[in-house]
C-alpha cells in the first residue's frame, strides 16, 4: 500500500484548477484529487473525504464544521482560501491538532466582487439578460422591458466597508445619488466616504436600487426581512452579492412575482442552487452563480498559494497558519 499522502482540492466548480498552478511539485510527492461538483451533503462529503490526509477547500462553498472535521479520520491539514472562512469550525481542528493554512490577497481581487454588483445594477435597469435571450431566440426589441437611466437615481448602500466602499464610489461616478446604512455606521464615516447616512427603513423606502455589502452573521441573517421589502418603491432594483441568507428569501420571491421589486442576485440561501429552485423561473430577476470573487487575478493568487501551503506543510514547516496554537498544550 502507498505512503503517499492523499490531497483533496474541493469545489472546483468552474474547472479552473488545473490551468490556474502548476501542480506538478505537490503530485510528484502526494495522489491529488480535484472535485469539481458540491457535495450532496455532510455524508457525502465525509464518505468521499475519509481517506485524505489534506483538504484545500474553497472559500465557504463546502461548509466544514466540527461534525464533518471530526469524521475524517486521517486528516492531518487543511487548507482555506481568503483570510477566512466563517462556515469553518477552527477550533475543531486547533483540537485535533490539524493546521489550518490559508491565502492572501493581492492587487485589485478585493474589487472583484463590487463590480459584478455594478454590473447586475445595469443588467437589471436594461434588461440586458432579456435582451440577450430575444436576440438569440431570433427576436429583437420585443419583450424587452423599457429600461431605467440611473443617472439621477438613488443608490442605498447597505454595509459600507470596503465592497460597499466600492460600490458607492461606482455609483456616484454614474451620477447616482448615494445613501447608506448599516447597524455600525454613523454619519461621519459615510461622509468621509461622500455618501449620507440615513436610517435603514429611509434606505429601503427610498432608493431606486439597493445592494447588499456585508458579512453573514447572528446579527446580518435576515437583516432585509419582508417589512423591509414591502417598503420597497415600485421596480426598485435589489442586488446581493454578500450572503444569501441577509435577505429573507420567501419575502423576496414574493415581491418579484407580484412586480414589485427586481432582484439582481449572485448568492442563494443554499449553494449550488438546487435544480428545481423557484429561483431559477422567477421574472423580474437577473442571476449569476456565484461568480463575485471568480476572475482569473483570484485564481492565480490561490490556487499557487494552495499548492504552497500543502508543501510547506509535507515539509514539516506549515505556513500561513491561521490557528498558530495547533499542536500546543
Amino acid at each position: 500500500m502507498s505512503n503517499r499522502s492523499r490531497v483533496a482540492v474541493l469545489d472546483d466548480w468552474q474547472d479552473v484548477a488545473r490551468g490556474a498552478a502548476d501542480w506538478s511539485k505537490l503530485e510528484a510527492r502526494a495522489d491529488v484529487e480535484i472535485f469539481p461538483e458540491a457535495f450532496a451533503d455532510e455524508d457525502d462529503a465525509a464518505a468521499k473525504l475519509a481517506d485524505f490526509d489534506i483538504v484545500l477547500s474553497m472559500r465557504e462553498r463546502t461548509k466544514l464544521p466540527a461534525s464533518l472535521i471530526n469524521r475524517l479520520p486521517k486528516l492531518r491539514m487543511l487548507g482555506i482560501t481568503g483570510a477566512r472562512n466563517l462556515s469553518l469550525d477552527l477550533g475543531a481542528c486547533t483540537a485535533r491538532g490539524i493546521p489550518v493554512s490559508n491565502t492572501q490577497g493581492g492587487g485589485y481581487t478585493d474589487s472583484a466582487t463590487a463590480e459584478l454588483a455594478l454590473g447586475l445594477l445595469i443588467a437589471a435597469a436594461r434588461g440586458l439578460a432579456i435582451g440577450d435571450e430575444m436576440i438569440r431566440a431570433g427576436g429583437f426589441q420585443r419583450g424587452v422591458p423599457v429600461g431605467i437611466g440611473l443617472a439621477g437615481k438613488t443608490m442605498g448602500i447597505v454595509g459600507l466597508g470596503k465592497l460597499g466602499g466600492y460600490m458607492a464610489s461606482y455609483c456616484k461616478a454614474l451620477r447616482m445619488n448615494v445613501i447608506a446604512w448599516s447597524t455600525n455606521l454613523t454619519a461621519e464615516k459615510a461622509e468621509a466616504v461622500g455618501v449620507k447616512y440615513v436610517p435603514k427603513e429611509e434606505l429601503m423606502a427610498t432608493a431606486d436600487a439597493i445592494s447588499i455589502h456585508l458579512v453573514l452573521s447572528d446579527r446580518s441573517r435576515g437583516l432585509i426581512g419582508r417589512d423591509d421589502i414591502a417598503r420597497m418603491k415600485k421596480g426598485a432594483i435589489l442586488i446581493n452579492t454578500s450572503r444569501g441568507p441577509i435577505i429573507d428569501e420567501s419575502a423576496m420571491l414574493e415581491a418579484v412575482h407580484a412586480g414589485n421589486i427586481v432582484a439582481a442576485l449572485d448568492v442563494y440561501d443554499h449553494e449550488p442552487l438546487s435544480h428545481d429552485h423557484p429561483l431559477r423561473s422567477a421574472p423580474n430577476t437577473v442571476l449569476t452563480p456565484h461568480l463575485g470573487y471568480c476572475i482569473k487575478e483570484t485564481w492565480d493568487l490561490f490556487y499557487p498559494q494552495m499548492i504552497e501551503n500543502a508543501l510547506a506543510y509535507l515539509d514539516g514547516k506549515p505556513i500561513r497558519v491561521i490557528n498558530p496554537d495547533v499542536g500546543k498544550g
